[in-house]
């Protein structure tokens, strides 16, 4: 039952339909957590879908929290060894990259992104897709860094003047 109300969850959310897709992951991950347990990969399945949604929806800060619940319970289910190479703790690990930049904590999103690149690396070979969008991604972060650092100087670069005031301050 509750794997038919995820599915209706994902066809309502592809649809636009993001109310009816809420309910159905809310209730979904209910009948999860009461038959499985919170730690499921089955229920943390359906907590990494219902951060997408929250994501779409612009709940930044319950997606956040949702994935963040998503990626410890399957550190917590699957342990250290096999959580490399769980396809679903990568996914989440990759559109946890992405509100990370989506809400502009890059070094964050960089830190997320570069787990589940090597991670792909290791399951899925090099040319993946995944890593292909991975390194995309990446390669965005890096050239949008590059780009807000051009044309900074000690009057446009917050705390430049003040870091170099100090360091005058400070003995050699």
């Amino acid at each position: 039952m509750e794997w038919a109300l995820d599915s209706l969850g994902m066809l309502f959310s592809d649809q636009g339909k993001l109310a009816e897709a809420e309910a159905m992951y809310t209730r979904a991950l209910q009948g999860y957590e009461e038959a499985l347990g919170p730690k499921h990969t089955s229920t943390l399945r359906t907590v990494n879908n219902l951060g997408n949604l929250y994501k779409d929806q612009g709940k930044l800060a319950e997606a956040e929290a949702i994935y963040t619940r998503a990626l410890q319970g399957y550190e917590h289910a699957l342990g250290p060894e096999l959580l490399p190479s769980y396809l679903p703790a990568l996914s989440t690990m990759f559109t946890f990259g992405d509100l990370f930049s989506r809400t502009g904590r890059k070094d964050l999103a960089k830190v997320m992104y570069s787990r589940a690149l090597a991670r792909y690396t290791t399951v899925q070979g090099p040319s993946s897709k995944w890593c292909r969008r991975l390194e995309d991604r990446l390669q965005a972060l890096q050239v949008a860094s590059t780009e807000s650092k051009v044309g900074q100087n000690e009057f446009t670069e917050p705390g430049a003047a003040e870091s170099r005031s100090l360091k005058r301050k400070l003995p050699s």
